[in-house]
């Protein structure tokens, strides 16, 4: 079993019912999903981008991406209906705690001039989007092997039902948000 899903049982889920006054166990907040998705907007001009991106999302989550494909056409960016404009990896169950704990313990860490996330990135249902800047901050990316740095989203979907529920979650997790300097 994954260590973060042993401790939210044991641990997180108790916690969660008693501040929030839940009583049955099953109305705790917990992650549901995980999505990573890569812009390939350079894909118009250069076709082995998509490849290159495609090898990368596959290498920090561990599955294989789709490609998301333009719906309709927007000539100022020269993109045509049905063209290859990004890609996107849904992680649940396993995949998903896993690729949670490395990213809180691990990858955030590891940015560049880290200071905590900010947490007014909660999108009104408990929901938190992040992006990262540099995908070399994984440990599975190689970077003499870089020819670009790209960017990555990453959205957290819980099963909380407002943005104080999820931050909750989150903070029992461990997550890295910023601290408020301001606040006594």
């Amino acid at each position: 079993m994954v260590r973060l899903v042993e401790e939210y049982n044991k641990r997180i889920k108790g916690e969660l019912m008693t501040e929030l006054g839940l009583k049955n166990p099953m109305q705790a907040p917990t992650l549901k999903k995980i999505v990573v998705n890569v812009g390939a907007g350079e894909a118009v001009d250069n076709s082995s981008a998509m490849e290159e991106i495609v090898n990368i999302l596959t290498q920090i989550t561990g599955q294989k991406p789709i490609i998301n494909k333009a719906r309709k056409a927007v000539s100022a960016f020269k993109i045509r209906k049905g063209l290859e404009i990004g890609t996107s990896v849904t992680l649940r169950g396993d995949r998903m705690w896993h690729f949670f704990d490395k990213l809180v313990n691990i990858t955030l860490p590891r940015t560049k001039d880290f200071r905590g996330l900010s947490p007014k990135s909660f999108d009104g249902s408990g929901n938190y989007s992040l992006g990262i800047e540099d995908h070399t901050v994984f440990v599975e990316i190689d970077s003499n092997n870089v020819t670009k740095i790209r960017s990555l989203e990453v959205t957290i979907v819980t099963t909380a039902k407002t943005d104080k529920e999820g931050k909750l979650l989150l903070d029992k997790f461990g997550f890295p948000f910023k601290k408020d300097v301001n606040k006594s």
